[in-house]
C-alpha cells in the first residue's frame, strides 16, 4: 500500500475573509507514483460536470464553482467525501471543528462574524442525496482497495494572516510555510510507506528544500529537479512534487474543493454579518477593488462596534 497525498489553497489573493488551505491523504494499492486514482474513482467522479446525481465533479474548484452556480456542487462533492473518514457535520462550526489542523495559534480571536454566528448544513443539497453519494463512494473505495484517510484544512482569519506576513515580511512565504506545516500535520517522514505528495506551485518559487527543511528537523531533502514548471523532493520513501496545474490530481482537486467550501461559507457568515449593521449592503467576494467598496460602506458601522483594521483587514 501507499499514500497518495494532494494540497490546494483559496483566497490567497483577497483582502477581506481567511485563507484556506487543505490537504488530502489517500491510501492506495501498490505504487502510489503508478496508481491512477481517477479511474478507480470513475463510478463516482469525473473532471467534468455530470448529469447523473449520484455522480460528482471533482476538478479545480474554478470549474465547479461560480457564483451564479451556487453552492451544490461544491458540497456534495466536500459533506460526501466526509462521510468516508466518519464526519457529518451539521453546521459550518462543525464543519471547522472536523478539519482543523490543531497548528493554529490560539491567540488570535474568533472573528465576530464567527463568534455566535454559525450556518446549518448542508446549504444547498438534501441531506439524503448525500448519504446516497457517500454510500456508492465507500463501494468504490472497497472495490478498488482505495481509503480516504484524513482530510484537514487550515483557515486563516486576516487578524493571523496579517501576523504571519509581518513576522515572515512576505506573502508567499506566509502561504509556503503555513502549507507545509499543515503537510507535516498529515505526513510521516519516517513512514517507509512509498509516499507521493502534490502540491500547486505557490507563485512563482521554484525552490521549496529550504522551506521543506525548516518542517523537517534536519531529515535530508534531496532535490530531483527545480524548473518552472515542476519541482521535485525526495525525503526517504517519499516523493514531493510542487507543479503547475496540480489540480489535474484527484488529491490536489478535492482539497481545492475544500478549500473553496469552506471560504465560500465563511464569506456568506462575514456578508449576512455586516448586513444586520449596514441595511441594504452589498455584499462582497473580498477581492480588491470591491474589497475597498465594502470596507467604504461599513465604515461606520465598524467604528461603532469597535472592529479594528487587523481583524477586518488583510494588509497585503
Amino acid at each position: 500500500m501507499g499514500l497518495l497525498i494532494g494540497m490546494d489553497e483559496a483566497g490567497y489573493g483577497p483582502n477581506l475573509g481567511p485563507l484556506v488551505v487543505s490537504v488530502t491523504v489517500w491510501e492506495v494499492p501498490g505504487s502510489p507514483r503508478e496508481f491512477d486514482l481517477w479511474a478507480a474513482m470513475a463510478d463516482i467522479a469525473s473532471q467534468s460536470p455530470s448529469k447523473e446525481p449520484l455522480k460528482l465533479q471533482i476538478a479545480d474548484s474554478k470549474q465547479v464553482y461560480a457564483p451564479g452556480k451556487g453552492l451544490a456542487a461544491l458540497e456534495k462533492s466536500v459533506l460526501s467525501a466526509l462521510r468516508l473518514v466518519g464526519h457529518e457535520p451539521q453546521s459550518v462550526g462543525e464543519l471547522s471543528a472536523d478539519l482543523k489542523s490543531q497548528i493554529s495559534n490560539l491567540k488570535f480571536r474568533i472573528p465576530p462574524w464567527l463568534n455566535g454566528h454559525d450556518l446549518l448544513l448542508p446549504t444547498a443539497v438534501d441531506l439524503s442525496l448525500i448519504g446516497d453519494i457517500a454510500t456508492k463512494w465507500l463501494e468504490c473505495c472497497r472495490r478498488t482497495g482505495v481509503a480516504l484517510k484524513a482530510v484537514r484544512s487550515e483557515i486563516v482569519q486576516p487578524e493571523r494572516f496579517n501576523a504571519l506576513v509581518r513576522e515572515y515580511d512576505n506573502k508567499a512565504l506566509a502561504l509556503s510555510r503555513t502549507s507545509l506545516k499543515l503537510l507535516r500535520s498529515v505526513w510521516n517522514p519516517d513512514d517507509e510507506q512509498p509516499t507521493l505528495v502534490i502540491c500547486d506551485k505557490h507563485g512563482g518559487r521554484n525552490r521549496y528544500d529550504d522551506l521543506l527543511a525548516e518542517v523537517l528537523d534536519d531529515r535530508m531533502v534531496f532535490s530531483v529537479g527545480e524548473s518552472r514548471e515542476r519541482s521535485v523532493y525526495r525525503v526517504g520513501s517519499t516523493e514531493l512534487r510542487f507543479q503547475m496545474k496540480a489540480e489535474a490530481n484527484f488529491p490536489v482537486a478535492l482539497a481545492s474543493l475544500f478549500c473553496k467550501y469552506v471560504r465560500e461559507l465563511s464569506m456568506q457568515l462575514f456578508n449576512e454579518f455586516w448586513a444586520e449593521h449596514v441595511p441594504g449592503l452589498k455584499p462582497t467576494a473580498g477581492y480588491p477593488v470591491d474589497a475597498v467598496r465594502f470596507k467604504q460602506d461599513i465604515a461606520k458601522a465598524q467604528a461603532r462596534l469597535a472592529i479594528t483594521d487587523d481583524v477586518l483587514w488583510r494588509e497585503r
